[in-house]
């Protein structure tokens, strides 16, 4: 699991200062481009910062969207040509940050995150990865810069190609609402699934409590509080967002805001439930766990009370006393039935031990 630990940059190093992330996650940047008003739509992938020149002064709206984030020459000459402020490209950069929204002069910043299932290469089960997602908002355009190939974004942008619902008629500030909102419900199929494996634990818990399942537990509870820790501040994003007097974040999209924030708040309460059921199978191990340590002993109490007094009788005629020794000698041990009549008081004693114990419940 990638946690969302803070990457700082070199202590000592000025404000605003560029550095490759340390981990290089894909082989090369690409850029793809989609430019649209209400009439017409243009898709087409760009080899070159110098190719986006154009759509700095054009009157459609412009999505670009950025994979990789190792190319540090490029993203500066994109912060030269959109006015990007340079403490905005370092956070950019610094793929920790947490989830937080930014006003400046031409444009606004968000960093959002980007939670997934994958297929962990040397684990059993799915693992949950993380990814920062980094949005400049200007008057016209709309700058998406992530980390790796694949996003929740394909939805939107069959959107745009077939020009369904009010998006192509909206500017850029719509668009950037679309996408966090994107970002935003992607955390419902999500917490669907951990909902699931919450319930099969818990099935699984009642059936037959293991270490295993301990495990499984404590990684559930690991990754809900990653879970927590994204969506959280993406709250407070959403909420700041709205209620900003940035001039880029339009009265008519404010509404929209205010319906994805309410979905932040359905989020946090899903995360909090989950959470408390987490917390309550790992109660309900330790119950299991004592339940099935107190039969145990209550069937080694049992087997401990039914010999003590077969212990006492094979103890008493086995002290090999003469029968012969006067009045105090012990007759069974010469009588002729006295080996048979010893083993029927014993399974006679026992067996009413147990059904005594029966009878008041303790089997």
């Amino acid at each position: 699991m990638r946690s969302l630990r803070k990457r700082f940059a070199r202590p000592g190093s000025a404000p605003g200062t560029l550095r490759a992330p340390d981990q290089k996650r894909v082989d090369n940047v690409s850029i793809r481009v989609i430019d649209y008003d209400r009439d017409r739509l243009e898709e087409r992938p760009i080899t070159s910062v110098e190719e986006l020149r154009r759509y700095r002064v054009a009157d459609s709206v412009t999505w670009i969207d950025i994979v990789g984030l190792h190319d540090v020459v490029m993203l500066q000459e994109l912060g030269a040509m959109f006015d990007l402020h340079s403490l905005a490209l370092e956070d950019v950069l610094n793929t920790g940050q947490r989830p937080k929204h930014e006003d400046y002069d031409q444009h606004a910043f968000l960093v959002m995150k980007l939670l997934r299932l994958t297929a962990g290469a040397n684990s059993a089960g799915p693992v949950l990865e993380s990814e920062q997602i980094s949005l400049f908002v200007g008057a016209n355009f709309v700058i998406t810069l992530q980390e790796v190939a694949g996003d929740v974004f394909d939805p939107l942008r069959e959107r745009l190609r077939n020009g369904a619902g009010r998006i192509r008629q909206a500017g850029a500030d719509y668009l950037a609402y679309a996408l966090v909102d994107s970002l935003i419900d992607s955390f419902f199929p999500l917490l669907e699934t951990y909902g699931e494996r919450i319930e099969d634990l818990e099935d699984e818990l009642i059936r037959e409590p293991t270490p295993e399942l301990l495990e499984q537990i404590h990684q559930v509870k690991k990754e809900l509080l990653v879970l927590r820790r994204a969506a959280w501040p993406q709250r407070e994003l959403i909420h700041g967002l709205e209620r900003s007097e940035s001039a880029v974040v339009t009265p008519a999209t404010r509404p929209f805001l205010r319906d994805c924030y309410d979905h932040t708040i359905q989020i946090m309460d899903m995360i909090e439930t989950y959470r408390d059921l987490a917390a309550n199978l790992m109660e309900l191990y330790l119950s299991n766990m004592s339940h099935k340590m107190n039969e145990v002993m209550k069937l080694l109490t049992v087997i401990a009370s039914v010999f003590i007094p077969l212990t006492f009788l094979a103890g008493v005629y086995g002290m090999n006393f003469d029968r012969t020794a006067g009045p105090w000698n012990m007759p069974e041990l010469g009588w002729r039935f006295g080996y048979p009549t010893f083993w029927v008081a014993i399974v006679v004693v026992g067996g009413g031990l147990l059904w005594l114990f029966r009878r008041k419940r303790w089997l």
